[in-house]
């Protein structure tokens, strides 16, 4: 499927930008990252689940709030990794620069003001969300969202330096830190936790601790010299209104797709939480371990994003093709390989969290048939779309993923148990059909070429 996609002749074999290892040097560190923040969410669940079916009932439905206003950081710094990789293939560091200090300056006033809305509308916020639910769940959601709300800034501004040093190819550094926070997370847990019994709140806490930290770790490396990206003398900062809206030109049509995923999640969720307590704990540790077995499906493709777009920057179109056909194959062994160890591991895993049998035997379910479909159509649906974005080709990725969400996943998944009364694996089976279908448009667009005629810089 994915041989003559690129014209081999037209490619400089001695002279790519990356080599197989620097390739390998460039995505390992991102996927290890990647995974060690998928642990602090999986520490997270299973340590609180020990505390009762309510305790991680309240995160996991917080986290799927939290998760949305993740993915609109996750856009923004996919928008600064874009432009900031283009610059530096181009040989522009000046430019390179002046737009990371931009970057910076955006994505910190808008989790300022998130935070502040999550802060003064968080009862009516969880209550429009997810309606009526058990009264101890919501006391519980209410207290983990007021702390972790407060982490939002932080979050931000570590996920934009983060992507800086990986546009410079410095995908290392980021895992370093990620290692050193998720050490603080899961003893943070252990000693708020069990050691001090302050349940979701002590796992709220070790969260903002950890990320507190990340945030300040990547902002004081960033002003050394030396680097690919510089930035330094963060109160000096003043907008750059033409810049900030190039830099918004890519990561608002990113955070659109990503935020009507994380609605349509929302959606779903809000249909599970009327299947009762077990479902949510359920559905809750299966979206965990299928996050899990995508970690480094995804660390794939944000690596290529940084590829993709020196290429394009240094004007090699058809050695970014190259790149794209081969991290989804990479991608394909991946996502193969760590969706059956994650079957193989589910087992214990609902062991060691303490789950309720029914729970378990439920997230046994959906793990099975994840593992069965994702391997088959997840790599095809997500990792191309990361390099054509890195051309700039928002807006086509932007427009299929809400229209496949939406008309597949969440229509699907609704009709199945309002019709039928499935239960929770009705959101799988409207996953696998948006990821089947998702597939196909993006191998097209890919195939056209019409994705390389967008412009960023």
């Amino acid at each position: 499927m994915l041989k003559g996609l690129y014209d081999k002749n037209k490619i400089d074999w001695d002279g790519l930008l990356y080599p197989p290892k620097a390739m390998f040097a460039l995505l390992l560190p991102i996927v290890v990252e990647q995974l060690l923040n998928s642990f602090m969410g999986m520490a997270d669940t299973m340590m609180v689940s020990n505390v009762g079916s309510d305790a991680i009932s309240a995160v996991s439905l917080v986290d799927s709030i939290n998760n949305l206003v993740i993915q609109v950081f996750a856009a923004m710094a996919s928008g600064a990794a874009i432009i900031c990789s283009q610059y530096l293939g181009s040989g522009s560091r000046e430019g390179c620069n002046k737009a990371a200090r931009q970057v910076v300056l955006t994505v910190f006033v808008i989790s300022l003001v998130l935070t502040v809305t999550g802060l003064v509308f968080r009862r009516p916020l969880l209550q429009a969300v997810f309606g009526k639910i058990e009264a101890r769940v919501m006391e519980e959601a209410l207290i983990y969202f007021l702390i972790t709300v407060i982490s939002y800034p932080f979050l931000a501004l570590f996920n934009a330096g983060a992507a800086f040093f990986r546009a410079g190819g410095n995908s290392g550094f980021p895992m370093r830190v990620s290692v050193i926070s998720n050490v603080l997370n899961i003893g943070g847990n252990a000693l708020l936790i069990f050691g001090f019994d302050m349940g979701v709140a002590g796992a709220a806490l070790a969260t903002l601790i950890s990320r507190i930290f990340c945030a300040t770790a990547v902002i004081l490396f960033l002003r050394k010299p030396g680097q690919a990206i510089v930035v330094r003398e963060y109160l000096s900062i003043r907008p750059d209104l033409p810049l900030i809206m190039k830099i918004l030109a890519i990561g608002v049509p990113s955070g659109i797709e990503n935020g009507m995923f994380q609605f349509g999640k929302l959606a779903i969720q809000s249909t599970v939480s009327t299947m009762g307590t077990a479902a949510i704990a359920a559905q809750a540790m299966t979206n965990i371990m299928e996050m899990v077995n995508g970690i480094c499906g995804v660390g794939v493709g944000i690596g290529l994003m940084t590829v993709v777009g020196q290429s394009l920057g240094a004007g090699r179109r058809e050695e970014a093709r190259y790149y794209i056909v081969k991290c989804t194959q990479i991608g394909l062994g991946c996502i193969l390989i760590s969706c059956i160890g994650v079957r193989v591991l589910a087992g214990p895993i609902t062991r060691m969290a303490g789950m309720e049998a029914v729970s378990a035997q439920l997230c046994m379910e959906m793990i099975t048939a994840i593992t069965i479909a994702k391997p088959l159509f997840w790599a095809f649906s997500f990792i191309p779309a990361y390099g054509m974005r890195a051309a700039g080709d928002v807006r086509f990725s932007m427009i299929t993923s809400i229209l496949t969400m939406w008309c597949l996943r969440v229509a699907l998944c609704v009709f199945l148990v309002r019709f039928f009364n499935m239960g929770p694996m009705a959101v799988w089976y409207g996953m696998f059909t948006d990821w089947a279908v998702r597939g196909v448009v993006f191998f097209c667009r890919f195939k056209s070429g019409r994705w390389m005629q967008k412009s960023v810089i």
